[in-house]
């Protein structure tokens, strides 16, 4: 059993909890539920590609940062000038919670992206209730026809999907509705790091498909090849995150990336 198995597994559970403390119809009456949202894959386009995350800590990784407020990073990451926040809600294996995404919502203006590992129709409810504008499909825990359906149900809601992919297997997951692409430079299995293997994938895409380098981004120079090779965006959350000061690491590689 993967680690992935694992977190699956116990993401069932919690939904099976949830579904019986809060209806959708529930989540519907929620403050954010009828907000318009804001689009991810413009603000990608337009602003400096970068998804800047907000993550406490990782199965890989353990702890990363647990001293810092989501409302206090992520403020510093629109400040200067991020495309786009990523947010962790996964408890269990991240240390993410709702409240991390409701405490930033209404101070902040820029696309939030609610990453979890999204595998029942209710959690895109969940998603939409906390102000979320963009969620996360992963291909290693989906069909082809799951990813589908889910599109078609995120955009009934208003959500832009960022569909995040590992393998040339899973390039078969991808469908015309998709917003973007991610692709995740760390292998899953082994987490080692290959930005070139990266590439080789989203060189198979369609030309006209947003494209987000995820994970592995450790310094200008990795940053640097992956937009030479043609990614859009960049989701980045450990580099930063790492940093007793989140915003201020991100500021600085923000300004390292003009001077270049």
């Amino acid at each position: 059993m993967t680690i992935l198995d694992t977190i699956i597994a116990r993401k069932k559970e919690e939904i099976a909890a949830s579904k019986a403390r809060i209806s959708i119809d529930q989540l519907k009456n929620s403050e954010f539920f009828g907000r318009k949202t804001f689009s991810l894959k413009e603000s990608v386009k337009n602003k400096s590609g970068i998804i800047a995350e907000f993550k406490r800590q990782s199965p890989s990784k353990g702890i990363i940062n647990n001293q810092v407020q989501p409302l206090e990073v992520a403020s510093a990451y629109e400040r200067f000038g991020a495309s786009g926040i990523s947010i962790l809600t996964d408890k269990d294996f991240f240390g993410g919670s709702f409240d991390d995404i409701l405490n930033v919502r209404n101070h902040i203006n820029i696309p939030i992206l609610r990453k979890d590992f999204m595998v029942d129709e209710y959690q895109f409810y969940e998603a939409k209730s906390i102000g979320a504008d963009a969620v996360l499909l992963i291909a290693a825990c989906l069909s082809p026809n799951q990813v589908q359906e889910f599109t078609e149900l995120a955009h009934e809601l208003d959500l832009e999907v960022l569909l995040e992919i590992h393998t040339e297997e899973e390039l078969g997951h991808f469908n015309a509705n998709i917003d973007l692409v991610g692709i995740n430079n760390r292998n899953l299995k082994d987490f080692k790091v290959d930005l070139q293997h990266s590439v080789l994938l989203k060189d198979q895409l369609p030309k006209d498909v947003l494209s987000v380098a995820e994970s592995g981004i450790y310094n200008i120079e990795d940053f640097k090849y992956l937009k030479e090779k043609g990614f859009d965006g960049f989701l980045m959350g450990e580099y930063f995150m790492k940093n007793e000061d989140p915003g201020n690491k991100f500021s600085e590689f923000i300004s390292n990336i003009a001077i270049q």
